[in-house]
């Protein structure tokens, strides 16, 4: 398609040194083509060109003190990829690893996540260089603090709302928030994860890995399948794995992995409640690594390798982009699995995917299977306005609801298109036609 390939050439000459944006970008314009065939609107006011171009990009220093004193200096970033739903909304991640093209992808592949909620939302994403790892409380709120002086310029409960996401748990938030109340001398909603104590919403730090389960439960009912007495191997061993495996024992699954950068547990019994409090406690509070799971339990720990060899009826990549290729796609084939749900952002390589669907595996993407956390980022959002808390089952309700149709929207829109199943068509499609449509309503801006 003349114009689809005009638009990845211009992308491809401008951003050269942002491979994981421009994955991105080419993966859901690709999957476009039969939209953009049946609506040529979208052509003519060049919608491709200006959601692949963010409204603005900050770029700042963030000058810190460790505890000796020295100065120490970290690069920050907000990507503010559109706001034409809404407030840009979408978290901010601190790890060594963040660079513009990251951060670009990430707020990219927000746009259509946040459509898919059918909530008021824009997208963005942000971040830093900033490794929380082996620093004091007092050295991360300094350079939190330092963080938010500049951020806070661009921020505001109608204009920006970030959130939590890698290395921005509870700690961060709290420090970030009560620098922006300093600096802005008002307590409004301009960050989400906040401790329920204090303007958050219960089931916050629940909703991404339950989300991704209420995706792949619908996903698994229109095939006429179930998720009771699964085999579930789930990567990563953070807020989404932990809350993944749990609403998985509550479905009546077994999860029987976990890991991180250096390796990964098989627990063929299951991770159960009692387990996974263990894993919670071992990764949330003592900061260890996984493999001391497997010296408690007993259990075979694999050094440097992930979970996909370890056969199952489903997988949960819930680590990070990029950790599922085509290798692992095939062996996760070979071995029986039925389903692939992206609990993380873009976990699964693109020739990954192409195994996947090939081979009949039901894949969800993240921008609709992970789409959880930032429905209840919306949910807390809406009760700061009104200046109220729901209870966890409210939360956990409208939740569940929203996945349903979320799911209900993706298959419908790969049914209209041509290709019933195909859940990247379906939830890039339905998700690019709700934000493209706003934008022909509203002018060019």
């Amino acid at each position: 398609m003349k114009y689809l390939d005009t638009v990845l050439d211009m992308i491809s000459r401008r951003d050269p040194a942002q491979p994981e944006f421009r994955q991105a970008v080419e993966e859901v314009f690709r999957s476009l083509e039969p939209v953009l065939e049946e609506r040529p609107e979208y052509e003519e006011a060049s919608i491709l060109e200006r959601l692949a171009e963010p409204e603005r990009t900050i770029i700042f220093r963030v000058p810190w003190l460790d505890d000796a004193g020295r100065c120490r200096v970290n690069r920050g970033y907000r990507v503010q990829a559109t706001s034409t739903l809404g407030p840009y909304k979408g978290g901010l991640r601190f790890h060594p690893t963040v660079n513009l093209s990251i951060l670009k992808f990430l707020a990219f592949e927000q746009i259509f996540k946040n459509a898919l909620t059918t909530l008021p939302l824009g997208a963005g994403k942000g971040g830093s260089d900033f490794d929380p790892k082996g620093k004091s409380d007092a050295e991360v709120m300094r350079f939190c603090q330092s963080f938010m002086t500049e951020l806070s310029k661009h921020i505001g409960p109608n204009t920006d709302v970030p959130a939590g996401d890698i290395g921005v748990g509870a700690r961060e938030i709290g420090f970030l928030y009560g620098q922006y109340k300093r600096l802005a001398n008002e307590a409004t909603g301009v960050l989400t994860g906040k401790s329920p104590g204090w303007g958050g919403s219960l089931v916050r730090p629940e909703a991404t890995g339950y989300g991704t389960v209420y995706f792949a439960r619908e996903m698994m009912a229109k095939a006429g399948e179930s998720l009771e007495g699964a085999v579930c191997t789930i990567s990563g061993s953070g807020n989404v794995a932990q809350f993944t495996a749990r609403k998985l024992q509550e479905l009546g699954a077994r999860p029987v992995s976990m890991s991180d950068s250096s390796g990964t547990i098989h627990d063929p019994d299951g991770i159960d409640e009692e387990k996974l409090a263990w894993i919670m406690e071992l990764k949330n509070r003592k900061r260890g690594r996984i493999r001391e799971y497997a010296d408690h339990f007993g259990v075979e720990y694999h050094d440097g390798a992930n979970p996909w060899s370890i056969p199952c009826t489903a997988a949960f990549p819930c680590a990070t982009q990029n950790e599922l290729d085509g290798s692992d796609a095939q062996t996760l084939v070979e071995s029986g699995c039925r389903l692939v749900a992206e609990g993380a952002n873009m976990p699964c390589t693109p020739e990954a995917v192409e195994v996947l669907q090939r081979s009949g595996v039901m894949y969800a993407p993240g921008k609709a299977a992970n789409a959880g956390g930032v429905a209840v980022s919306g949910l807390e959002m809406s009760q700061n306005a009104m200046r109220l808390n729901w209870t966890f089952a409210e939360v956990d309700s409208r939740l569940e609801e929203i996945m349903k149709k979320i799911h209900a929207d993706a298959y419908s829109a790969s049914e209209q298109y041509g290709d019933p199943g195909n859940y990247v068509l379906g939830a890039n499609a339905a998700g690019f036609t709700r934000v493209a449509d706003a934008m022909l309503d509203q002018g060019v801006v």
